[in-house]
């Protein structure tokens, strides 16, 4: 396990600091149990199966959840004692954004950009010009929010995140329900945006965090299991990633593997799977350049918890 707290800027601008951070709803279901990170500039991911206390922390983050212990900052603000400041750094995009679906994308962008206070007319138009470029719709500016695509709904969300120029993003979930080339899409629009911003990332499909990120903590029960950059969790699964070429119609003995994915080379069935125990199967070989996903699956099987597989979680959302 890495080192739970690491720090990658002196300033307070763009950095976020929890430390001690527990959370206990009412009767009594722990969702965060001792959390402790700090973090700046960059994109920041978040993994966890369902259920981790992702979602509770990122509402604690943004001052709509109060924590029951420990402290948590933004910005060098204390989010409980400072909260108009906090909201005043911070864009959020929750798991589920909506807006007025019969207005037009500008006019709902107008009105949230008044509400976070720009009530000059001029600036709020120019700075909504320039989130509709920064996040691919300045072409649909007109178009009505119930005419959006889902990956065009969710980059809206982006954009009423990012109106008041905040230098901090806070993204729940963000393409649950999307499809693949949306998925591509909105990665690329959260790596441009965290050239210059912090960008917080939550969720438990892997690949959601992009090539862009090199940080990232794995949070499981409520507590940060691992802290590192990528690299360092695709090295703790080498050796029990593999690859082995069956017959079509046969298959390995039950347990002790995950299949990743299954495909047809040279007339036979390549499965290529992450070990759940300390042995492969016969005939298999392993895997030099394990995907970040795979890593993390052998990550969550060393812990015994081989369900919490993102594969099988793609539909499905955070409860707590």
């Amino acid at each position: 396990m890495e080192a739970a707290v690491q720090t990658s800027h002196s300033s307070t601008e763009g950095h976020i600091e929890v430390r001690g951070l527990r959370h206990v709803y009412k009767g009594g279901t722990i969702a965060l149990d001792g959390v402790d990170l700090s973090f700046g500039t960059g994109l920041f991911g978040l993994l966890g199966p369902n259920g981790a206390g992702k979602s509770t922390l990122m509402r604690i983050l943004c001052t709509l959840l109060v924590p029951t212990a420990g402290h948590v900052s933004v910005n060098g603000h204390d989010v409980v004692a400072e909260r108009d400041a906090v909201r005043a750094s911070l864009g959020y995009l929750p798991q589920e954004f909506g807006a007025w679906r019969l207005q037009r994308v500008e006019e709902a962008l107008d009105t949230l950009a008044l509400l976070a206070g720009i009530t000059s007319r001029s600036e709020r138009h120019e700075r909504i010009g320039k989130v509709l470029e920064e996040v691919g719709l300045a072409k649909v500016s007109d178009r009505k929010i119930k005419k959006l695509s889902g990956g065009m709904l969710r980059r809206l969300g982006v954009a009423q995140a990012l109106v008041h120029d905040p230098k901090i993003i806070v993204v729940d979930e963000p393409t649950v329900g999307l499809d693949p080339e949306e998925r591509l899409r909105f990665r690329k629009v959260m790596a441009d945006l965290s050239q210059d911003r912090t960008i917080v990332l939550s969720t438990h499909i892997v690949s959601d965090l992009g090539s862009s990120c090199n940080d990232l903590a794995l949070i499981d029960a409520g507590k940060i299991e691992f802290r590192g950059s990528p690299i360092e969790l695709t090295e703790q699964s080498k050796g029990r990633v593999f690859e082995v070429d069956l017959e079509p119609g046969a298959a390995l003995s039950e347990g002790g593997y995950e299949v990743v994915a299954n495909t047809r080379v040279e007339g036979k069935v390549r499965m290529r799977a992450v070990a759940t125990t300390g042995s492969l199967p016969a005939g298999a070989r392993v895997v030099d350049k394990p995907t970040l996903e795979e890593a993390y699956l052998a990550f969550m099987a060393a812990r015994g918890r081989a369900d919490a597989a993102v594969s099988r979680n793609l539909g499905e959302e955070e409860t707590s």
